[in-house]
């Protein structure tokens, strides 16, 4: 199994953060992941929106951090988003059951 290197990129516009994100999100990228969260996460003037268009695969790890970037985003009533899901990752979000959990879509956020 040939694997793609994690790589998030951060866009910024008038009402959105987004953070475009490629390759393997797993154990060994979390941190990466984390950092670029950490900078973004309690930002309440804008969405915080995760574009996973070119991820492709995540492991629990990676779920995790999603479901506590959700619980953080919540607890401070500051907009989340998850954009872009494959259809791989969609099933493991539906597994988990957090999928219903997840806003698709944040009219004029980008």
């Amino acid at each position: 199994m040939s694997s793609e290197r994690f790589q998030i990129d951060l866009e910024e516009s008038e009402k959105s953060i987004q953070l475009m994100m490629r390759g393997e999100l797993d154990l060994a990228a979390a941190q990466a992941f984390r950092q670029a969260l950490e900078a973004v996460i309690h930002r309440e003037d804008k969405a915080l929106i995760l574009n996973l268009k070119h991820l492709g695969y995540i492991d629990s790890t990676g779920i995790g951090i999603v479901v506590s970037t959700l619980k953080i985003r919540d607890e401070i009533k500051a907009p989340f988003a998850v954009h872009d899901i494959p259809p791989g990752i969609r099933k493991l979000f539906d597994l988990t059951g957090i999928t219903g959990f997840l806003n698709e879509g944040i009219e004029g956020s980008v």
